[in-house]
Parts: structure tokens; sequence; C-alpha cells
């Protein structure tokens, strides 16, 4: 007679922790994206007292020490902690559901980057409890602002380690999104028939790929520098840094713009209810966009003998081609469409006209002769803000928009939702545009303090009120993200007759993410199948055979 043995009941596993520990890539990509959009909140409140110290000459608020690590930890916040985690972070929620594939490739190691971001944060944040934290030495880290003659404490190796927890991170999310891309297409995806979006997934993780370990060996060195010696200290080591420093430091102004301007043209193209318009030359653009990006570096070293300026010119004004066959294409989609307005198309719109004017004073520094004329100025300050603010931050949420239906099954409000974009738009506008101006005139960037001009302290009181003008505008988007998520109107699987496969699947989509993945035919299939009648009207495959024009089936 044998015994039963009695079956044993495992405790069910807390929700949070299994949050937390999921492989699910949609898990995952979400809890990337929020720990990368906390740094953002972080990093902008780091801007409010910044902003709040230079609204006149003097130090009224902090001090220059404190200054200095908080102009330090702002910028790296912003690159290292929030840019390229929140891009990736968006791929590897969306890519798998846009290109139909049930999961991520290599899930482990896309929690284990999520897990490194978090880590690499909280060291870089933990500067702040030592006596110099990071100093001065920027989010760059320039040698010799960053030896240990200069930063001598234990702060600038916690930054250190920080950043390149955060770095390998990203290299790993690439690797994961790019060989998902490779690897896990549903049948008839084709390379020529991927989505916006994620072409500009497959740029971003190239670039990542290629040029995120230039500075994982910058880091590294500047380390042994500090612990060991005899790294940069030689006359050619600070150059040399530079180097390796900028041959990461500028294509990662494009590993976050092309997902944000293919999540934006996503949102252009369904909100004006047409399919894009020159989608390979668009495919041929960010391909070609991506590689001069990877060629322009020594442009950021203009003022040193070293560097081959008319190369660097040559290559970094070329990048208008391609740039402009994008704003081309974006114009040509809108051009004759049923356009509507929601909130989504109106930060497309806000991307394109921002981060134009980045791109257009682009132009301007990248004449040696000009550029030597604003080198280090404020002017600086504006580009890259008008860049990275203008289209990075606008593309982000218009892409936000476009797919909390989809994340969450609820809509956001939209009169809250066009607050938050004239309060960002308007702000960026008055935060920024002062900043061409104070360069132009001579305000060198990297300061606490400035001379007391009545023009000067004018100008940085219209920045410092954009700057808490975007500030509301943040707070009224928080505010709009809660209440949708407790009281928001139920959003169906497809609110805005999507043009790509995650919109024909549940919201929020299944553990599978897919009970069947609709036939593809092009890279808009949605709406390949809601014109030949295959698509209802909630957006489910129904597989009725499509008619020829005689009436067959065909």
């Amino acid at each position: 007679m044998s015994a039963t043995m009695p079956t044993v009941r495992r405790p069910p596993t807390p929700r949070l922790i299994g949050l937390l520990t999921s492989t699910d890539h949609k898990h995952v990509g979400l809890l990337v994206f929020l720990a990368s959009f906390a740094f953002f909140v972080l990093g902008g409140l780091l801007a409010m007292l910044m902003r709040a110290e230079l609204a006149a000459p003097g130090m009224q608020v902090v001090s220059e020490d404190t200054y200095n690590q908080v102009f330090t930890i702002h910028g790296s916040t912003m690159f290292y902690l929030f840019g390229a985690p929140m891009v990736l972070g968006a791929g590897l929620y969306l890519v798998p559901l846009q290109i139909g594939a049930s999961a991520i490739q290599w899930p482990r190691l896309a929690l284990a980057g999520f897990w490194m971001l978090v880590t690499g944060g909280l060291i870089m944040y933990a500067g702040f409890f030592t006596t110099q934290g990071a100093g001065k030495a920027g989010w760059t880290a320039f040698d010799p602002l960053s030896d240990s003659s200069a930063q001598g404490g234990s702060g600038m190796d916690l930054w250190i380690i920080g950043v390149t927890l955060a770095t390998v991170a990203a290299i790993l999310w690439a690797a994961c999104i790019l060989a998902t891309i490779l690897r896990r297409r549903a049948p008839a995806m084709t390379m020529m028939r991927l989505p916006l979006f994620s072409w500009g997934q497959v740029a971003a993780c190239l670039m990542t790929l290629a040029a995120f370990p230039a500075l994982v060996l910058a880091m590294t060195l500047l380390y042994i520098d500090r612990n060991a010696g005899d790294v940069f200290t030689n006359p050619g080591g600070p150059v040399g840094y530079l180097h390796l420093f900028w041959f990461y430091g500028h294509p990662v102004v494009y590993v976050l713009f092309f997902p944000a301007l293919l999540a934006a043209g996503e949102a252009l193209a369904v909100s004006s209810n047409k399919r894009w318009w020159g989608y390979k030359f668009l495919v041929g653009s960010v391909l070609a966009f991506a590689a001069l990006s990877m060629a322009v570096w020594g442009h950021h070293m203009f003022t040193m003998s070293t560097v081959a300026n008319r190369y660097f010119a040559l290559t970094t004004t070329a990048i208008l081609v391609p740039a402009g066959i994008e704003y081309f294409d974006s114009l040509a989609t809108m051009w004759r469409g049923r356009i509507v307005f929601r909130t989504s198309m109106l930060f497309a719109l806000g991307f394109l006209g921002l981060f134009l004017i980045g791109g257009l004073s682009g132009i301007f520094i990248a004449s040696p002769p000009l550029n030597y004329h604003v080198h280090d100025t404020y002017f600086i300050v504006g580009h890259f803000h008008y860049t990275l603010f203008g289209g990075v931050v606008m593309g982000m949420f218009a892409g936000i928009y476009h797919w909390f239906p989809k994340v969450t099954g609820r809509l956001l409000d939209e009169r809250l939702g066009k607050a938050h974009f004239w309060l960002l738009f308007v702000g960026a506008a008055a935060t920024f545009i002062p900043m061409f101006f104070l360069g132009h005139d001579g305000m060198v960037r990297r300061v606490a303090n400035y001379p007391d001009k009545p023009a000067w302290q004018v100008l940085n009181i219209v920045a410092s009120v954009g700057a808490y003008v975007i500030l509301l505008g943040m707070a009224i988007f928080v505010v709009n993200v809660l209440r949708s998520l407790r009281v928001g109107r139920p959003a169906g699987n497809d609110p805005w007759m999507g043009h790509t496969l995650e919109w024909s699947t549940t919201s929020p989509p299944p553990p599978h993410n897919f009970d069947a993945v609709p036939p593809v035919r092009s890279y808009a299939p949605l709406m390949d199948l809601r014109e030949s009648g295959e698509l209802d009207d909630e957006g489910r495959f129904t597989a009725r055979p499509r008619r020829t024009p005689e009436g067959t089936p065909s």
C-alpha cells in the first residue's frame, strides 16, 4: 500500500516582486522606461535649482561647489540615466509587438540591464553624500577636471562606476532589441516592412553597439588613471580622452533622436490618417544619417589644432541631406491628410518645430570660423537643449500619448494633454532661445556666476521663468497619468485606427502578445487589412477572404 504524498503549495509570488523579476519584455521595458522617467524628474529638479541660481548674478541659492555638483549630475542624469534608457526601454516594450514576436531575444540580459541601470544611478547619486561629489567635471568628465588632483574624493570614482554600469546596460538592451528584429520577425515581416519606430530602434541599436564601448573604455581608463596614474597624464593623454569620449558623445545624441523621431512619425501618420509617404526614402535617410553621425565627433574639438576641421565640417554639414529628407517626408505625409489634432499629433508637430531650431543652429556651429566665436558659450547650451529637449523629449511625449492606451488600456485626458503640450512648447522657447543671445554675447557655460550685465540678467530671468513653466507642464502630465490610470476612459484595442501590429492585440497585451498574428503585406499591415475589409471596427482580424475587382476570392 503506497502512501500518498501531500501536495505542496507554494505561496504566491508578491505582485511587485514578480514584476521586478519578470522576463516578459513588456514588464522589463516598462521597468526601464519608468526608471528612466524617474531619473528624468530628478534631473529636471536639479535643472530648476540651477536656473534659480542663474536668475541673477552672484551666489544666492547654493554655494559654488554645490552648484558644480548639481551641474555635473544634471547632465549625467539626462544622458546616462534618462536618454538612452528611455528610448531603448520603449524598444524593449514595443519592438516585439510591432514585428509580431511573442518575446524578446535574451530576456534575462534585458532584465539584468534594468538592475544595472538602477544600481548605477544610485551609485552616481551617492556622490552627493561625499565631500566633493563629482565636482565640476561635468557630464563629459574631461581631464584634468576629473583627475585625482582636481577631484580627489571618492565621489568622482562613484560617478565613473555609475556611468559604466548604465552604459553597459544600454549595450545589453541594444543587443537584445537588434537580435529580436533580426531573428524573431513574424512570417512575411521583411526588413523593408518594419514599422517606422522599429527602424528607429535598428539605427539606435547599431550606433549603441558601435559607439558605447568607447565610453566604457574611457571610463575604465579614467578610473585607472585616478587610482594608479599614467594613463591620461602624458602630454597627449587629455586629447586621447577627448577622442574616446566624443566618439561616444556625438552618436549618443542620435541614439536618442532616431527612436524619438520615428515615434513622432508613427503618431503623425496615424493622426493624418495616411500611410507614411516615402517609406523607402525614410529608411535610407535614417541609415545614412546614422552612418554620418558616426563620423562627426571631431566637430566638438574644432578649436584644437590636432583636428581635421575641413573633414569634420564636411561630414557634419552633410547631415543636412538625410535630415531634409525626413522633414520632407513628414510634410508630405500630412499633405491632404485627414488630420486629427490630438495630443500625440501636437507633440509630433512640436518635435518637428523645436528640433528644426536645434538643427539650424547646428549648421551654424558646423562651420569652424563661426564655431570659434561661440565655442564653450551658452550658444552651445541652447543648441543641444533644442536638440535634446525639442527633439527627444517632445518625441517621447508624442510616443507616450500615442501608446499609453496600448500599455494601460486607458486613454489620457486630451484637455490636460494639450495644456501639457502648450506649457512645454512655450516653456522651451522661453528657456532656450535666450541662451543663443547670451552665448553670442560671450556668456560662457559651466559657470555658477556671471558678470553683472543688465541684458544678461534679463535674459537669464526669462530662461528661468521658462524652466518653471516647463515644470508646471510636467506636473500637469503627472496628474493626467495618475487620474487616467484610475478613472480614464477604456481605450479598446485600437482607439486611433493604428497602422502596425501592436494595435491588433488587446490593451494591455497578453503575456504571449498575440493569439494570432495578422498577415503582413507592408509596413502598415493593419491599414492594408482595414482597406481590404479583413479588420473589423474593433481592430480584430477577421480572416475573411479578400475580393478581386471581379468579386471572386483572391
